[in-house]
């Protein structure tokens, strides 16, 4: 077994020191699946009055940096989501902020894979000096296949907006990939304007499983 491999089991098994949740085998995406579901309903599910990016009043949030940004999470996401993508897939792509941690997650664990996908971030606004660009990250050739990433899908507006940058910059965007759908419009928008889109979790799973773990 190389360095390499060792690293990457290394990594996998420290998984196994989040408190209260059971250890996934290193090759069980399953279990890794069930174990961010548990890390989303800890980490980032909260009940109250809040108002969403998208001015809509909810009764709950979900902070998914939380949980992106924690090093089990991470690497639990990074597989995960590879193991979504599209075989040809040339990039991941998504916009600041929250798709920043997600879309570096997958790039990494990719090159463990031996199927490095680099990553790009799409700015809300384009940067105030130096080249001015909306996108950072590596040049790719034109119609480069590009897959969309984010965190929580809401009305599904940020998303598009990413991809409607990456189409400009002359790539080929057919699908988005969300942690979590909110189930609040964004499938049907997707849909409308011809993307692909799954999502890895639905609201409702996590609140269930929020109320299993609470109760």
């Amino acid at each position: 077994m190389g360095i390499g491999e060792n690293s990457r089991n290394s990594a996998f098994a420290a998984i196994a020191m989040t408190d209260n949740i059971s250890p996934p085998l290193a090759t069980d995406l399953t279990a890794l699946r069930q174990q961010l579901l548990d890390l989303f309903c800890q980490l980032a599910y909260q009940e109250g009055d809040f108002v969403l990016s998208s001015g809509q009043p909810s009764t709950y949030y979900i902070n998914g940096k939380q949980v992106t940004l924690h090093p089990h999470g991470a690497l639990a996401t990074g597989r995960l989501l590879l193991s979504l993508l599209p075989e040809d897939t040339q990039a991941v792509a998504g916009l600041t902020l929250g798709a920043d941690p997600i879309v570096t997650a997958v790039s990494v664990v990719s090159a463990y894979e031996h199927r490095p996908i680099p990553a790009l971030i799409i700015r809300k606004e384009a940067k105030g000096h130096g080249t001015r660009a909306y996108i950072e990250g590596p040049t790719l050739p034109q119609g480069a296949k590009v897959v969309v990433l984010e965190d929580v899908v809401t009305t599904g507006q940020s998303a598009l907006n990413a991809v409607e940058r990456l189409r400009a910059a002359s790539y080929e965007v057919t699908e988005v990939i969300s942690l979590v759908d909110r189930q609040q419009g964004g499938a049907e928008l997707y849909k409308s304007v011809g993307l692909k889109f799954q999502a890895l979790f639905e609201i409702a799973e996590i609140q269930e499983r929020s109320r299993q773990l609470n109760s």
